[in-house]
């Protein structure tokens, strides 16, 4: 197939696409959000192990604007949301680009399950928008949006079908094996499901507190017909906490022979001045892809990232 008819044969796809973003930005700004823009350059990308930044010059292209929005939590903004370009090094498959879209948006004075409830409400907002509700297919499958969506804790559902419990004897590499092979791909069945509460070496930016016997992050994924859609939590807003993870983190990631960030100041100082705040991430190609029925993120993108123009 000829490249114009590669690109003529996702039109509809990606006039899908720009239907799906303007139903969220109507659904912000219906509920008083304000949409912020931020740089896409960093000097200082947040400090993840497993998240490599891109450079530019002097810079780092963002990962996340996370950083950058929680300075604007902590300067007052109550309500703020962004859909904006983000890049990660060495991302590439099905659902993996090194160029993608994030939806962010953030609360102050609010906690993860807030961002839940967030979720409910936009989902099925989105979906009637664009004339997907209350079910679509997707693949074989029959999906809805409709509730009752499945919660589960972390613990509870590696003890179920991973047959460990990573609070008790915590291992990064069979966490992550078990995770993307026993448990994501049954989850969001025929509705999305939350799958909460991590062990603390999975957050570098959440909340901790204490359930039952453990201490947990206050952290939450959703998925959807075993796609991982978002991830959101409770932020960290302890400053010396903050430093010690960002700290242990670069110590990792120097140990391993990757890339060591600056170190974040700014966002570090802002810490003081911010309170109780939650804030969370949104693949917007995989919503695109759910609400498509498409197989990758190839087909709700209008060229491919290595593509040349």
């Amino acid at each position: 197939m000829s490249r114009r008819n590669v690109l003529a044969a996702k039109r509809w796809r990606l006039e899908m696409r720009s239907r799906i973003l303007h139903g969220m930005r109507l659904f912000f700004v219906e509920r008083g959000f304000v949409e912020v823009q931020t740089p896409v350059r960093t000097p200082a990308p947040a400090p993840e192990r497993h998240i490599d930044a891109v450079r530019s010059e002097d810079r780092y292209l963002q990962t996340s604007p996370e950083l950058y929005m929680k300075r604007l939590l902590a300067a007052g903004y109550d309500k703020i949301f962004q859909i904006c370009p983000v890049f990660r090094r060495g991302e590439r498959g099905r659902r993996h680009h090194p160029e993608f879209t994030l939806l962010e948006w953030y609360r102050l004075g609010a906690d993860y399950e807030a961002l839940k409830a967030d979720c409910r409400d936009l989902l099925q907002a989105v979906c009637a928008y664009v004339g997907r509700f209350p079910r679509f297919s997707y693949g074989v499958h029959l999906l809805s949006v409709l509730p009752p969506w499945e919660h589960w804790t972390v613990r509870d559902i590696f003890l179920e079908r991973a047959g460990w419990d990573p609070f008790q004897s915590y291992d990064a590499d069979r966490f992550t094996e078990d995770l993307v092979e026993k448990i994501e791909p049954a989850l969001g069945f025929p509705a999305p499901a939350f799958l909460s509460d991590y062990p603390p070496e999975e957050a570098a930016l959440a909340r901790l507190r204490r359930h039952r016997d453990v201490t947990v992050a206050e952290r939450f994924e959703l998925y959807w017909a075993g796609i991982e859609l978002a991830n959101g939590f409770s932020e960290l807003t302890d400053r010396r906490e903050q430093e010690n993870r960002f700290q242990e983190c670069l110590a990792r990631r120097r140990e391993e022979g990757r890339d060591v960030y600056p170190w974040p100041q700014r966002f570090l100082e802002s810490l003081d001045d911010l309170e109780a705040a939650a804030g969370i991430a949104l693949g917007v190609d995989r919503l695109v892809m759910l609400l498509t029925d498409a197989s990758s993120m190839d087909e709700v993108t209008a060229f491919e990232p290595e593509h040349e123009p």
